[in-house]
């Protein structure tokens, strides 16, 4: 199997995080309270994170510094390794040249990590005892409960229960670096309780279980809580990605006609595009940036542009985003890191702004792609990265169709060692193709009950 690896040194992992703000010719527009509907200051955050991360949060700067011991952290596993996919090349005869980003390599598996260290860094810095989160996937839980791990902070997870179910072995992960795992909807908190009254056997979302993780950070001044994807300062921390793919795409001498990675709320899609964006915005680029979901949970390409709660019950800011609705509980899917109504205020506005593209991909074309890929190159991808994939399996032939040399780039978010029950599944012939039905969107839609974006928004 020929493979091309393209690495960077220690001393060239990014010394800054880029914030896209800075260059976007529309800024996104200002969270709201849920009661007044009126624009909320930095202060209002104050009780679920650290005022470091509110300064992020908020930020114009381009450039964020980062800590010199969450750097000495990234060493673990930063610079992550870039591939060129010569046998995936091979395998659809294309005459794409395809290459991958692998996140994988970090402790968690995933890219998840990347912002899971500085947030529980700037947690400690302020004195927290403990960490609430929510956890799709159990990705983001992992990395979460690694991070608060180093820096001797307690950490509660809120696993989505059908992701609890299907994926005991990252509940392991968690537990092994020192967290605590609740499956969610839970007995523990008063919005879990009404979810549960109203449906004893609710498969769980990541909705509700940010909705659980705030109202148990929102109650104790020692605990605040921590997001691992849509919001502006997770995005930020992880465009250490992209900065690190565009050295390596440097030193392999080409520049991608197209980067992709999957999407949930935002922070693997941001993570690697952001940086080619700022080539787009401020160097006069033409790269194609593409985000990728699932059919089954389509807020990006069937979704609607309107103001939203981050969670299912309405504890948080409403916040600027393409959404199916915070009501809105997608299907049983095994991606379940994608499994989210919303996306990031700054995704969602460079969307709008058409600066950006979006598709979906049903689970059955995903897993397709994710088995050839690991026939072809080696690494069983885990199901959210498979959409990505399966995205770069459709530029690379259709580089074929148009006989059209053509420089592909996709985020290898994460391995799928944890997940193999969802393979198992795959090959028993028990996955099913699930696209939601046009009355479907427009049933989860007409549940929104929320602001609209003002007509004089940008």
């Amino acid at each position: 199997m020929k493979q091309t690896k393209i690495t960077l040194e220690e001393n060239e992992i990014p010394e800054r995080w880029y914030n896209i703000v800075a260059d976007m010719p529309n800024k996104p527009l200002p969270p709201l309270n849920p009661a007044t509907k009126e624009p909320i200051g930095p202060e209002a955050l104050a009780p679920l994170f650290p005022m470091a991360l509110i300064e992020q949060e908020v930020s114009a700067e381009r450039w964020i510094q980062i800590p010199d011991e969450v750097r000495d952290i990234y060493t673990l596993w930063r610079p992550t390794p870039m591939y060129r996919a010569h046998g995936l090349e091979k395998a659809l005869d294309t005459p794409a040249h395809i290459y991958y980003k692998y996140e994988g390599v970090s402790p968690a598996g995933s890219h998840k990590p990347n912002t899971a260290v500085p947030q529980a860094y700037y947690n400690k810095q302020e004195g927290v005892k403990r960490i609430t989160t929510e956890t799709g996937a159990g990705q983001w839980g992992s990395a979460l409960s690694f991070a608060c791990q180093l820096f001797d902070v307690g950490c509660e997870v809120y696993m989505v229960r059908i992701s609890y179910d299907q994926k005991p072995y990252r509940k392991l992960m968690m537990n092994t670096w020192g967290a605590e795992v609740i499956a969610s909807p839970s007995e523990r908190t008063e919005a879990g309780r009404k979810i549960l009254s109203e449906d004893p056997e609710s498969p769980g979302s990541l909705g509700i279980a940010i909705s659980e993780a705030v109202e148990r950070a929102a109650s104790d001044d020692e605990t605040k809580y921590s997001l691992g994807s849509v919001l502006n300062h997770v995005l930020t921390h992880q465009t250490i990605i992209g900065q690190e793919a565009i050295k390596q795409m440097e030193k392999a001498g080409e520049l991608p006609d197209v980067v992709i990675a999957p999407f949930g709320g935002g922070s693997n899609f941001a993570g690697l595009s952001f940086p080619f964006l700022r080539l787009n915005l401020a160097e006069g680029k033409d790269i194609k940036c593409l985000a990728v979901e699932p059919t089954s949970c389509p807020k990006l390409t069937r979704g609607v542009f309107r103001y939203d709660f981050g969670d299912a019950i309405g504890m948080t800011p409403l916040l600027p985003m393409y959404t199916l609705g915070h009501n809105f509980v997608p299907a049983k899917i095994h991606a379940g890191g994608l499994r989210y109504h919303g996306a990031g205020a700054l995704v969602s506005q460079l969307l709008h702004d058409n600066l950006i593209e979006a598709e979906a991909v049903d689970q059955i074309e995903s897993f397709e792609a994710g088995v050839l890929f690991a026939r072809s190159e080696g690494i069983i991808p885990a199901p959210e990265a498979n959409h990505g994939i399966a995205s770069a399996i459709r530029e690379a032939q259709r580089a074929k169709e148009e006989g059209k040399k053509k420089v592909i780039l996709f985020n290898l978010c994460g391995h799928g060692h944890f997940d193999m029950s969802a393979y198992e599944a795959y090959f028993a012939g028990k996955l099913h193709r699930h696209e939601l039905s046009q009355q479907d969107v427009e049933d989860a839609i007409s549940k929104i009950d929320t602001p609209e974006i003002p007509a004089t928004a940008p």
